[in-house]
């Protein structure tokens, strides 16, 4: 589509033979020659970097960030401070919904770099009211896997340095990156918010030092495994925190902020679904709208799903009845047939990392 926006690494996604789809209004690399398994163990198992410039990045600054940001979001920026990073979600005020689920960069005293996902920014920076759209002026790419660090340390020591949550800028052939330690696939790393002029030498120097490149077909498996939500999935309209299983991200105890009266409602009637991990027999992966069944009555619907490389399985996140627990036997229906599957904690496998 010709109205499709493209990231500053677009060129060099389709020099390395990418298959290019449309994602959240942007031409995206879905998978590179060697394939989303390759690419999803190569992040499990060394380092991958993702271009993950869709996502959008509002700025606010000045004196009166701090308070705006408070008002909006769910999560109580007071429990951390500048050099910091923080999980939070903007609610819709009618039903306390994730109208979107964000990070906030807060990267000195009054300069917040406020992320949210690919189509919600132009709502994210409505409900601020204030800050600008900066997506257009840098890129974001993502180095995550367990040598992370130590092949990004060839490119920057002072962005592999940046630790875990933290957040800082850092000088690379003198343009000035912001680094925060934060990602998307339940491995260490780093996310690097780079001038969209020079993004393309970036990108060469982490794939010459051996950081693979990683399309968002692999993103998904990955954050599928750590049990990550996905907006759109496991957030959204008519999904609140609650029953996502995020309260840790709503602050009660910091005053009012958007949506707080919708979900203190909810929370003082009770649940009536909640977020639970599945997993089958078999390669099959279950798919998003399957229902899940118990004795034979529907009691919810799979969110996503999709094959484990690491466990070798189908794995599934679904939004059930809250009786359905941890251990209870249940049935996917796979388009009329039954499959048996088994309701696991999360995450599937542990998280490393964000």
């Amino acid at each position: 589509m010709a109205d499709l926006k493209r990231s500053p690494l677009d060129a060099a996604h389709r020099s390395l033979g990418a298959k290019i789809v449309p994602f959240g209004g942007w031409d995206m690399p879905l998978a590179y020659p060697a394939g989303t398994l390759a690419e999803h163990r190569a992040c499990r198992e060394g380092a991958v970097a993702f271009d993950v410039s869709h996502l959008g990045t509002v700025r606010v600054e000045g004196a009166e960030a701090f308070g705006a940001l408070q008002r909006a979001f769910t999560n109580d920026l007071q429990k951390i401070g500048p050099g910091r990073t923080q999980y939070t979600h903007l609610l819709e005020p009618g039903d306390g919904s994730v109208l979107d689920d964000i990070i906030v960069w807060w990267v000195n005293d009054e300069r917040f770099d406020v992320m949210p996902n690919a189509s919600n920014t132009a709502r994210v920076l409505e409900a601020l009211g204030v800050g600008r759209d900066v997506t257009g002026e840098r890129a974001v790419i993502a180095v995550q896997g367990p040598a992370a660090r130590e092949r990004l340390e060839a490119v920057s020591s002072a962005a592999a340095a940046v630790k875990r949550r933290d957040v800082a800028t850092v000088e690379w052939n003198g343009a000035e990156l912001t680094v925060a330690g934060t990602g998307y696939t339940g491995e260490d790393g780093v996310e690097l918010a780079v001038p969209a002029d020079v993004a393309l030498d970036l990108w060469s120097a982490l794939v010459a030092a051996g950081i693979e490149p990683a399309g968002l077909g692999a993103r998904d498996t990955l954050r599928l495994e750590a049990g990550l939500p996905l907006h759109g999935h496991e957030l959204g309209p008519g999904i609140t925190p609650l029953q996502a299983g995020l309260g840790w991200v709503v602050s009660w105890s910091k005053g009012e902020f958007r949506g707080r009266e919708a979900l203190a409602e909810e929370k003082s009637a009770g649940l009536r679904r909640v977020l639970r991990g599945l997993t089958v027999e078999g390669r099959q992966p279950p798919r998003e709208g399957y229902d899940v069944v118990m004795e034979d009555r529907t009691v919810g619907r799979v969110t996503s799903g999709n094959f484990s490389p690491v466990l070798g399985r189908g794995i599934a996140l679904a939004l059930v009845e809250p009786a359905v627990a941890v251990g209870d036997a249940v049935q996917i229906d796979v388009r009329g047939r039954r499959v048996d599957a088994a309701v696991v904690a999360l995450p599937f496998i542990p998280k490393k990392g964000i």
